[in-house]
């Protein structure tokens, strides 16, 4: 079982681990950092987050039942308003737990706090479509296909595309009923 846990200084160096090319690092955060990451960089990334009330971005580690940290996720650009929210920078640190469901309980853990304690009505994202394996990972957590913004990003000679996608509260409802049930947090 993946829970969520704020993501802090002391994790940064697991994730900097991870980061180890260019194409990682674009793939887990298109042109917002550049290689290699940095302990600089990422103190800049979670300042002023993790604040449920306030804040308009939360960032968090993922860690397995030993306690180990196995992924990292956020919800940024959150809009109290408008009552939504992007996921954002999702990456699976480990290779060997890819394709063992981590990214889906990830996602269900941060849909979960969007939708149950933020009480967000639309959670949307972007996913490159050289990334068929996460595009697959957010259709089973529920996220519906809205549309490609074509040629988004130049990377290393090559144009990436980015799939948009979202899943609405009501959607998320018809899917987890009960509170807990989502990501067996209780």
């Amino acid at each position: 079982m993946i829970r969520l846990e704020p993501f802090g200084n002391k994790d940064f160096k697991h994730l900097i681990d991870w980061i180890t090319d260019a194409e990682i690092l674009r793939d887990w955060s298109g042109s917002m950092f550049r290689f290699p990451l940095t302990e600089d960089s990422l103190e800049w990334y979670i300042r002023g987050t993790n604040d449920l009330a306030n804040s308009d971005a939360l960032v968090y580690k993922a860690v397995d039942d030993t306690g180990e940290m196995v992924g990292h996720i956020s919800l940024g650009g959150i809009s109290r308003k408008n009552r939504s929210a992007r996921v954002t920078r999702v990456l699976v640190g480990n290779r060997a737990g890819h394709g063992k469901g981590i990214c889906q309980q990830m996602v269900r853990a941060v849909l979960q706090i969007g939708f149950e304690e933020l009480e967000l009505h639309r959670i949307s994202l972007g996913v490159y479509d050289n990334n068929p394996a996460a595009t697959r990972c957010y259709e089973k957590t529920g996220f519906i296909i809205e549309g490609i913004n074509r040629d988004i990003l130049w990377h290393k000679n090559a144009w990436y595309s980015m799939i948009e996608m979202s899943i609405l509260e009501n959607e998320w409802k018809n899917l987890f009923k009960s509170p807990g049930q989502a990501t067996g947090i209780e």
